[in-house]
């Protein structure tokens, strides 16, 4: 593994951490957007196909933006220099979908209202799937899919050396990730202190509403109408 190789493991594992930690800081304790102000969709045709993919979740306005954008940055490179290849675009998809478990994972490490200890199957409402030992399938099915994608990388690049260094940044974000595990109590003190009695400053702060805020929603039960001059009539609110 080299000195590239171990930057870019670290790089990727910092990156999984800081999307845990602002997901955490939007969502609290509440997991897949369940009290965000955003969209949530389950039953129409489109919606129950990605659930096929998703262990039956609902897709959300947030996760549309939430998966994407990790995805486009993976392909960064590609527009700032670097040659693009077949190999390296699998590399990335492989990466991507590796990147996605440890980042999900790390969500539960952190977040004060599950920890390592009160993840498990029954109480992860999104995850009410198969569970293997502590881990629902969809982890190992993500990072199996991610080796077969790094494995098919092996065909344009004539060689083993993508799937191989593949494992070795699975590998490597392994141990960060448990290393994370050990330290997490450190993050959860840290968590609480920020949020103790009489330390917000929201109200020394001078703040007003924003300009049109009916325009958008905030939460309860969704209840925007179509903007004037839209087409067709509203659909059921439930679809």
């Amino acid at each position: 593994m080299s000195e590239l190789d171990v930057g870019r493991t670290l790089l990727l594992w910092f990156w999984a951490v800081g999307l845990a930690g602002i997901e955490i800081e939007i969502e609290g304790g509440y997991g897949w957007a369940e009290r965000l102000p955003t969209w949530y969709r389950k039953r129409a045709l489109a919606y129950r196909v990605f659930g096929v993919f998703m262990g039956r979740r609902p897709l959300t306005g947030y996760h549309v933006f939430a998966f994407t954008i990790p995805l486009l940055l993976l392909h960064l490179p590609f527009v700032a220099g670097v040659e693009w290849t077949l190999e390296d675009e699998l590399l990335a998809v492989a990466t991507y979908l590796v990147l996605a478990v440890v980042w999900d994972y790390l969500w539960f490490v952190l977040n004060p209202a599950y920890t390592v200890a009160r993840f498990r199957r029954g109480r992860v409402w999104w995850f009410e799937l198969p569970w293997i030992w502590r881990f629902p399938l969809d982890y190992y099915t993500g990072v199996g899919l991610s080796i077969a994608v790094a494995a098919v990388a092996v065909l344009p690049a004539g060689g083993a050396e993508p799937l191989r260094r593949h494992l070795w940044t699975i590998a490597g974000l392994a141990v960060l990730t448990g290393l994370a595990v050990v330290a997490a109590p450190l993050y959860h003190r840290w968590y609480r202190y920020m949020r103790r009695a009489r330390a917000d400053d929201r109200d020394a702060t001078n703040t007003y509403p924003p300009p049109a805020p009916d325009a958008a929603w905030a939460g309860g039960v969704p209840d925007l109408t179509p903007l004037a001059g839209s087409r067709g009539k509203p659909r059921d609110r439930g679809r």
